[in-house]
């Protein structure tokens, strides 16, 4: 007994080998018992049942040893009409060819289609039963349940095997799976730890390094116009206000290179845009609205980041065939929302607008948690609005700052 055949096969593990071994050497074995005996029993016609066992053993091994057997189901369907043959010749001039049909049944089994195997099982056990009344002639009822035990012993095994060989396969590709979703999920920790160590670095540089230079800018200025036309140190102020001007412009381009790839060669609605246009499974539309101004970059970054995830849940939980990206700017603040017309959820708290803390989730996820931690970290509201079967609308709204309103 082997492996089942697949357009791919695998190298045969250490118990398939042993299966094949036992499977030749119980064949060879049984030729070898049959024409010992009838040699040994002086049989009338032992030189041909001699003769019929090297041949059946003969067309064995040609198969055993040709590739395209275990490859093509026509093959194998030959071959097996060979040994057919042979055995029948082996069984028409000696009962003890009876013993032939049980390793023949797997074979059988292994090589054509089940329903097509249990049907040349059927078959085999018949031409059994008939060679043993044939040679006996007498009706005895071991010569009924011999063959069909020893069939149906037969197709048991193999129908069990099989369904053992289709559970291990099953086992090693969600081991594959499992290695695999690993080494993506530590590269995408890694990713996500440079990712959010670059917006904090940018969030410092822009709330401290630049808003710094900038007031120290504002103070010069201010110093500047009160001195008179020709005092002396006008010169220094202007100097060192160039010098600070020339920071804030070299701390502004750190915050550019540390900001997301998607921010680095557009506006948030362009990067928006592409992320709707990116996204597998359901078709994804981006909106906006009102009149677009510029955000300060850790805005951007949240507002991006909270989109990134929040269409991440829709591919991946949500089972939806539309989703909706709309980014709306209005006088005082700007929303975000994340609709689709998925299979839809309870929220633990939807009614009062808020998730749990800074635990997880019930299906053991943070990315809800961690969305609505991004926007009240500026001061912002996240809401989540879904009922099983209706799908899931999430929104998020930040004040603008002062330098960002019109």
């Amino acid at each position: 007994m082997a492996l089942p055949v697949s357009p791919a096969p695998r190298p045969l593990t250490p118990v398939s080998r042993v299966l094949r071994l036992c499977l030749h050497a119980l064949l060879f074995a049984l030729l070898a018992l049959a024409a010992g005996r009838a040699v040994t029993g002086s049989a009338p016609r032992a030189g041909w049942v001699v003769a019929a066992c090297a041949a059946l053993a003969a067309v064995y091994l040609a198969g055993v040893r040709a590739p395209a057997v275990r490859r093509d189901a026509r093959a194998g369907a030959v071959w097996l009409a060979g040994l057919g043959a042979a055995w029948a010749g082996l069984l028409a001039l000696s009962p003890d060819g009876l013993w032939i049909a049980f390793p023949l049944y797997f074979l059988e089994l292994h090589l054509l289609r089940l329903r097509w195997g249990v049907a040349a099982v059927a078959v085999t056990a018949c031409a059994a039963i008939g060679g043993f009344l044939a040679h006996s002639r007498a009706v005895v009822p071991g010569a009924f349940l011999g063959p069909l035990l020893g069939g149906a012993v037969a197709v048991a095994t193999v129908l069990g095997y099989q369904a053992l060989y289709r559970e291990s396969e099953r086992r090693r590709e969600l081991i594959e799976e499992l290695i695999t979703t690993r080494a993506e999920l530590a590269a995408a920790e890694r990713g996500a730890g440079i990712l959010a160590e670059r917006e904090r670095l940018a969030r410092e540089i822009h709330d401290t390094l630049a808003q710094g230079l900038s007031s120290i800018q504002l103070l010069l200025r201010a110093a500047e116009r009160t001195l008179p036309d020709d005092a002396a140190a006008r010169e220094h102020i202007s100097a060192a206000r160039g010098a600070a001007q020339d920071n804030l412009a070299e701390a502004r381009r750190f915050v550019r290179a540390l900001t997301p790839p998607d921010l680095e060669h557009g506006s948030l609605a362009g990067a928006l845009e592409r992320l709707c246009t990116a996204a597998p499974g359901p078709r994804v539309r981006f909106s906006l609205s009102g009149t677009p101004r510029v955000l300060p970059t850790p805005y951007e970054v949240a507002l991006l980041r909270i989109a990134q995830s929040a269409l991440a849940n829709v591919v991946r939980h949500a089972g939806a065939g539309r989703a909706e990206i709309t980014l709306t700017f209005m006088d005082a603040s700007v929303t975000l929302d994340v609709v689709d017309d998925g299979h839809g959820f309870a929220p633990p708290a939807a009614a009062a607008g808020r998730l749990p803390g800074p635990e997880p989730s019930a299906d053991g996820g943070f990315g809800l948690p961690a969305m609505r931690a991004r926007a009240e970290s500026l001061g912002g509201l996240f809401t989540v609005e879904s009922a099983p079967g209706q799908g899931t609308a999430v929104a998020v709204t930040l004040p603008l700052p002062l330098e960002a309103a019109p």
